[in-house]
């Protein structure tokens, strides 16, 4: 595991430098023949998104001749090819390559919490002992791929990744600043969120509207459309962590249908992020889960809405909203932007 800081100079009294540490995981596949699976992953990620060797080596600062070094003892390692070379159609992954991205996928997906965390308590402790006075926004929120985009662009913001009830846990406890969350479909808060909108203490603010539906392995051979589908099918399911938005939606479709969650095989198995929910179907480990549309084409999924929610932001009164002003409007234009979301037109907080 190696630690960045994302300052370079030492700042100057009247110019503090934003300090923000970032935490990756390095390992090694050993064997006959080790490799490195952080850049494995990294090379393959870069090779899937351009379908060409010359680009991925330049969006990974590499020459052509070190990726395609890279490439082979990969390759080597495996005894399997990862990639094929047509004429004229530049380098995609083999059906094995795209397996093996996946699978390196889904291991940073569940490990993003857990790390994001860590890199929170980091950052925080830096700032305690080097700029006291450095009036820093923490927010907690519920996992969302739009959101941790957009926030990559605002570095006064620090994230940690929570389901929406430790989020706003940690907002009444003070540990952040302000909270994401969300509690599944259009329509009235459930207790405990009600208590949430009629806290004074506290601004509610709408982020941002998003679809969310079951994601389904490519062809959905199972012919899975309903909740009650997944439990008479006997498919495997894969939910989220407790108290996160979206396993409460989930709980509740149980409800409506009259079904227990105990009755769904798969129940108690929690992932943490979307696209480790997805990861899962795509490698064929799971049959369905819930998440947004966005990350269901991502990972090349079928997909069966299930209806839009409303996402949103919960700030002490005090934060002052002018500091969020411009991050809620990028927000709202990524969302108008961006399949399965729209900006929260009309709703209230």
């Amino acid at each position: 595991m190696s630690i960045q800081d994302a300052s370079a100079v030492l700042p100057t009294p009247s110019e503090p430098a934003r300090r923000g540490v970032r935490l990756h995981v390095d390992g090694r596949c050993e064997g006959a023949s080790a490799f490195a699976l952080r850049g494995a992953h990294g090379l393959l990620d870069a090779l899937g998104q351009s379908g060409s060797l010359q680009s991925a080596a330049e969006r990974l600062s590499i020459s052509y001749r070190s990726a395609w070094g890279q490439l082979e003892a990969l390759e080597k390692a495996l005894g399997r090819p990862v990639v094929v070379k047509t004429k004229g159609h530049g380098t995609a992954l083999t059906a094995f390559g795209t397996a093996l991205l996946v699978l390196l996928t889904a291991s940073q997906n569940r490990l993003a919490p857990a790390l994001a965390a860590e890199e929170m308590a980091l950052t925080e402790g830096l700032r305690r002992l080097l700029e006291p006075t450095d009036a820093r926004i923490r927010l907690a929120a519920s996992h969302d791929p739009l959101l941790v985009g957009a926030i990559e662009a605002w570095q006064e913001i620090d994230l940690m990744v929570a389901g929406s009830l430790d989020a706003l846990a940690r907002l009444r406890d003070g540990t952040v600043d302000a909270a994401g969350f969300h509690y599944g479909s259009d329509g009235p808060p459930p207790p405990p969120f009600d208590a949430v909108f009629a806290n004074r203490d506290l601004a509610v603010v709408p982020l941002f509207r998003r679809e969310q539906g079951f994601m389904l392995a490519a062809g959905n051979p199972l012919e899975l459309e309903t909740i009650t589908d997944i439990a008479l099918r006997q498919a495997r399911f894969v939910n989220r962590q407790r108290g996160a938005g979206t396993r409460i939606w989930f709980e509740r479709l149980c409800a409506e249908a009259g079904l227990a969650p105990g009755a769904i095989i798969g129940h108690h198995t929690e992932e943490f992020t979307h696209q480790a929910v997805a990861a899962l179907i795509a490698t064929g480990a799971a049959d369905v889960g819930m998440g947004t549309r966005a990350v269901a084409e991502r990972f090349a999924l079928d997909y069966r809405p299930l209806g839009w929610e409303v996402y949103f932001l919960a700030a002490r009164a005090g934060l002052g909203a002018g500091r969020l002003a411009a991050f809620r409007e990028d927000l709202c234009d990524r969302a108008g932007r961006t399949s399965g979301y729209a900006p929260p037109d009309g709703v209230r907080g």
